[in-house]
């Protein structure tokens, strides 16, 4: 009997559900023409005016009788290259190349007669704006850069001045001028020397050729020949020993040191009297500081870098 009742109850037909109604704008009538108000990229600077003027555009449509598709406007980046490694180089690079590539006709100086200006070294770039730079790309940007630099000042466009600012010092190094240094009312000249830990300072005078650093005559004051010679380098090498007297004052480090401090003191000294000098004394190597500094000593280290014998056991 069961079985039966089953078999009855299977041959009944199912209730089938309601179909869903699809749910229509109540302010918006079904057969209409389509407008579309949304662009599917939008600025991302603009995006509040975009989204207001889309929301105007959907309320004069509706009131015409014109039904509206929205889409979802997709914020883009200003800079192509945002989603890159590098996006301010990238920019200020195809900014230079397309300069570069614009004005290329114009007249140019030749590198000798350009004003010089202080470029930004790669590491400098790379801490401005916080990205790493490669050299290969670096030096492809800065020949550009400096390629533009060579068009004649007065035809320079106002674009490619503000396209160089960017790899510009904030310092010019070029623009600065060394201060005179004058001869005194005693006819004296000063001068400051520095290497290593030691400091000299030296005045000049024209006298017969009196050398006193801190008091003492230079045989007491050095005892090594090749101290005496690099003290009096500069006047020996203009052959000027016999027509000034030096009074000096050094102080720190050894004397290897003091006698190359006072050997730059003195040379300085002697420019302020004769300034035709200066070339012979560079080139004697009296003017320039000599940077070397002595190497700090190791741990594990005897010295610097020497080492304790290796024992195996």
């Amino acid at each position: 009997m069961s079985s039966a009742r089953c078999c009855i109850r299977s041959l009944r037909p199912l209730p089938t559900a309601p179909k869903p109604t699809p749910k229509k704008w109540q302010y918006l009538p079904q057969k209409s023409a389509f407008v579309r108000t949304i662009a599917t990229t939008t600025p991302r600077s603009n995006e509040d005016d975009a989204f207001n003027s889309a929301i105007d555009g959907m309320m004069e449509a509706s009131e015409g009788g014109k039904e509206v598709i929205t889409t979802y406007a997709r914020p883009m980046p200003v800079s192509p290259s945002y989603f890159s490694r590098l996006p301010q180089f990238n920019d200020s690079f195809v900014n230079v190349q397309e300069l570069a590539r614009k004005y290329a006709r114009l007249p140019t100086l030749h590198p000798s007669q350009v004003q010089r200006v202080a470029w930004m070294t790669k590491e400098q770039y790379r801490v401005q704006i916080g990205e790493h730079v490669k050299g290969r790309d670096w030096a492809a940007c800065i020949g550009l850069v400096k390629r533009l630099n060579q068009i004649h000042p007065d035809l320079m466009p106002d674009e490619v001045k503000k396209g160089l600012r960017a790899f510009k010092r904030d310092i010019d190094i070029y623009a600065n001028k060394p201060k005179p240094i004058p001869v005194d009312k005693f006819g004296r000249s000063h001068g400051v020397g520095k290497r290593k830990s030691s400091v000299a300072r030296a005045w000049l005078v024209e006298g017969t050729g009196e050398v006193l650093i801190n008091g003492k005559p230079l045989n007491d004051a050095f005892a090594r020949i090749h101290d005496r010679e690099s003290a009096v380098w500069g006047l020996k090498t203009t052959e000027r020993l016999d027509k000034y007297n030096v009074w000096a004052l050094v102080g720190g480090g050894g004397t290897t040191g003091q006698a190359e401090a006072l050997a730059m003191a003195i040379a300085k000294a002697l420019v302020v009297h004769e300034p035709p000098l200066k070339t012979p004394l560079r080139r004697a190597g009296c003017i320039t500081r000599d940077p070397r500094q002595v190497e700090r000593k190791k741990a594990g280290h005897l010295k610097a870098r020497k080492s304790p014998a290796w024992v195996k056991r």
